[in-house]
């Protein structure tokens, strides 16, 4: 039986507006984000990390399986906060027996130190949908003082799970010799580029305490 070509056209239109329709649901203005208790949602979310190798190349990996929670107000960006930890042994190459290695001892110790933790201590709006959240990054027993320079994605209802939804990017540069993973420096380079593809989840009902280390 032939498919009538005007029904096959009908379908491939329709199919495409869908997403364009979902698309227009989405909102790129900070400002216009719910304010609200968010959780983070670990299967979209990201850490991304790039090192100067041997000065051949920029040589990649990533974390995944984070979790944490945000306390969201686009009203008063200064007094949201963020706690976010990512399991360091979730560390992905390109190289199966580099992976182990960098769960060892000599660099990320997984075993002995199995997370990495940020908890903001302020938020500093340096744009519309731009600011600065300093807090302390807890990582291989260590922990110092690091910034993260946040950029806001978008927010919108997911139109799989129908969960409102907020995404951030965000980078940094951190020195791996202050939380004591010297292996190889300067050969392979002390500053780490840190990138995160951050996505979260807003939770119903009463919004608890987010860790913090005002």
């Amino acid at each position: 039986m032939r498919f009538p070509l005007r029904a096959a056209l009908a379908v491939i239109i329709f199919s495409c507006a869908v997403p364009v329709a979902a698309s227009a649901q989405i909102v790129t203005d900070a400002s216009q984000i719910q304010p609200g208790y968010y959780k983070v949602e670990p299967l979209h979310t990201q850490v991304s990390f790039s090192v100067l190798h041997f000065g051949f190349s920029v040589f990649e990996g990533l974390f995944s399986g984070a979790s944490g929670v945000l306390r969201l107000d686009p009203s008063q960006p200064e007094s949201s906060s963020l706690s976010v930890s990512v399991p360091v042994a979730s560390v992905l190459t390109t190289n199966s027996k580099l992976m182990e290695e960098l769960k060892g001892g000599q660099w990320l110790a997984a075993d002995q130190f199995p997370k990495a933790e940020f908890v903001s201590v302020s938020v500093k709006q340096t744009g519309p949908n731009d600011a600065l959240v300093s807090g302390n990054l807890t990582l291989h027993g260590m922990t110092h003082p690091e910034t993260l320079r946040v950029h806001f994605v978008g927010a919108g209802v997911n139109m799989l799970d129908k969960k409102y939804t907020v995404g951030f990017d965000a980078t940094t540069v951190i020195r791996r010799s202050d939380f004591g993973i010297k292996m190889f420096v300067p050969y392979i380079s002390d500053d780490v580029e840190l990138r995160i593809a951050g996505v979260f989840e807003k939770q119903d009902g009463a919004t608890p305490a987010v860790p913090s280390n005002r």
